[in-house]
């Protein structure tokens, strides 16, 4: 079965066995690319999340703890076990009335009385 996390070193377009300063590099570059504010940006994947998946890879690769339970994860096989599952939420109603009340607006028409 296939891994189901996503590729960050793909992303970011680096080998595995990249610096810290090559993926702030990747980093850098990247976001100078796609990003919309700068100019001549593309904002690539604007629909499908790019620069999300980006920033991301970012944060996962650019910690060494994050870095090492990634590529941990990435060399244990994974098996998908049965489809979606419930999970039990409790709501806990609270205990204050809210702080701010909103209610309707009226507007009224014409001169306001006495501004004559």
């Amino acid at each position: 079965m296939s891994n189901q996390l996503p590729d960050y070193y793909g992303v970011l377009n680096v080998a595995p066995t990249a610096t810290k300063q090559e993926i702030s590099r990747a980093y850098r570059a990247l976001m100078r690319l796609h990003h919309p504010d700068v100019e001549g940006g593309t904002a690539a994947g604007r629909g499908d999340g790019g620069l999300l998946r980006i920033m991301e890879a970012f944060a996962v690769l650019r910690d060494a703890e994050t870095r090492a339970a990634y590529d941990r994860a990435l060399s244990v096989p994974r098996v998908k076990v049965g489809g979606p599952r419930d999970v039990p939420v409790r709501r806990v109603p609270p205990s204050e009335p809210p702080l701010l009340r909103v209610s309707p607006v009226f507007w009224e028409r014409g001169p306001r009385p006495g501004t004559g």
